[in-house]
């Protein structure tokens, strides 16, 4: 009896939201553009950088006064560029997309004198594209400064390794996907943020917009149990959520295809196996938050008031994947007992290529049976107590 109940309503609820074909098909749209539309716009940026990197063009003021500095540039196959009469106003307006290399007029003789003269690197840190070629000029100067060092002490025939007590070696453990993760640490946001904006609308139709239109009590007449109401709901709303994240999640194999940098595209390693992976986070999380929402829409009287309600709950899941950028400390034990912040944080180590094993999976998958199951119970009184009245 009460499979049966539940089977009806919730064919009935699922006809109900792909109805709507409007709404629906924004939704569709928006969650399979997501993921070929932020990797554009990240390979954009990626390839954007990598073509100043490649030009090598240096912008400076007062470099003919400073021809030795001027040779080592022009030795490092820089292109040097004379800098606007008004940069310092274009650097703060983001016109100017490089730093800009100050020479004074008595450089030259202070080079000669031993003495120590100074340049200066005008950027501004509002400017970001300005600001991301700082690192490279300093590092152009500092490589000056070595070769004059060198120069100045095999003169006074001393030999430069003096100089150097200890020689640095760096290396970097970081594979290339968690290399390639810093920059696309953001995908696992906008998937979380798709399946509840899928399961958003269909959560508080079936609920508070029933209660609006008037639909709700006489459903609640019939003879069915209150539980295989709520059931046959939650599952039609689910399946909605569920839906869009298998849209969101594979929308990113076709997006690698649009991947302006070659760098990224080396790096950014997602296939089917990643893919399933997102998914296996991403069916249970959808099941909660559509009984969530279901829930706080439930004690709404109308729809506008259900939709101003339930911006706690997309606060609240766009704020706690912020947690995994914010967070200096590393991942936490108990960050896979909360919703949203676990599938977040998975889906980064999904991302870097690092091995999840199914007790990561089984965790989120808990906390969220756990939480809809908090919510269908108090959806199956509130049916109760609105049957009574």
């Amino acid at each position: 009896m009460m499979a049966r109940s539940a089977w009806a309503v919730f064919c009935k609820e699922l006809v109900d939201a792909l109805r709507d074909r409007r709404t629906l098909l924004t939704v569709f749209l928006s969650s399979v553009a997501m993921g070929p539309l932020v990797l554009v716009l990240i390979s954009t940026l990626v390839s954007d950088i990598e073509k100043r990197a490649d030009a090598r063009e240096l912008t400076a003021v007062g470099l003919d006064q400073a021809p030795t500095l001027r040779n080592y540039l022009l030795r490092q196959t820089y292109t040097l560029q004379v800098a606007p009469p008004d940069y310092e106003k274009q650097l703060r307006d983001s016109k100017l997309a490089d730093p800009v290399l100050v020479v004074p007029a008595d450089f030259e003789n202070d080079l000669a004198r031993g003495e120590v003269p100074v340049v200066e690197i005008i950027s501004s840190s509002a400017n970001q594209r300005a600001q991301s070629g700082v690192g490279r000029l300093g590092r152009l100067i500092a490589g000056f400064n070595r070769e004059q060092g060198t120069l100045r002490l095999a003169v006074r025939g001393v030999a430069p390794s003096a100089m150097e007590v200890v020689e640095v070696d760096e290396r970097d453990l970081a594979n290339p996907a968690s290399r390639a993760a810093q920059l696309t640490a953001m995908l696992p946001f906008f998937v979380l943020m798709a399946v509840l904006y899928g399961a958003l609308n269909a959560a508080l139709d079936t609920t508070a917009g029933e209660r609006e239109r008037g639909s709700l009590e006489p459903l609640l007449m019939n003879p069915a149990p209150r539980l295989a109401l709520v059931i046959g709901k939650w599952g039609a709303v689910s399946v909605v959520g569920m839906l869009i994240a298998v849209l969101s999640s594979f929308s990113f194999l076709p997006g690698q295809w649009l991947l302006k940098s070659e760098t990224l595209a080396a790096m950014f390693q997602y296939g089917l196996t990643e893919a399933t992976a997102f998914l296996a986070l991403l069916l249970p999380l959808a099941g909660a938050l559509s009984a969530l929402l279901m829930a706080i829409a439930i004690r709404c009287k109308s729809f506008k008031e259900a939709q101003a309600n339930a911006t706690v709950v997309v606060l609240g899941v766009s704020l706690l994947p912020m947690m995994t950028l914010l967070n200096q400390d590393g991942e936490k034990p108990w960050h896979l007992w909360v919703p949203a912040l676990a599938q977040s944080t998975l889906m980064a180590r999904v991302l870097k290529g690092e091995p999840i094993n199914p007790w990561d999976l089984a965790v989120p998958a808990i906390g969220s049976a756990l939480l809809a199951v908090v919510c269908l119970a108090y959806l199956a009184r509130q049916f109760a107590k609105a049957a009574v009245r």
